[in-house]
């Protein structure tokens, strides 16, 4: 999809309070969205314990995309 603009979003676990309390801050969530129709074009989540923090951080990098982020 060449030509496609996006938006990207992320959210780092160092501002996850999960992430802090296990002291496992080393990690992110990233959201690829297009620009125009706000359709999700890829999700990365990667650090320890991506699969337990991914319900608490997944949101965030959404609205992150929009430059809304409640915690970071």
């Amino acid at each position: 999809m060449t030509g496609v603009k996006y938006k990207i979003g992320t959210f780092p676990f160092s501002a996850n309070s999960r992430a802090k309390t296990n002291l496992d801050t080393e990690g992110i969530v990233k959201f690829l969205t297009d620009a125009e129709t706000d359709r999700i074009l890829g999700i990365h989540i990667v650090g320890p314990m991506a699969g337990e923090l991914i319900a608490e951080a997944f949101k965030e990098a959404a609205m992150a995309a929009y430059s809304k982020p409640i915690h970071f």
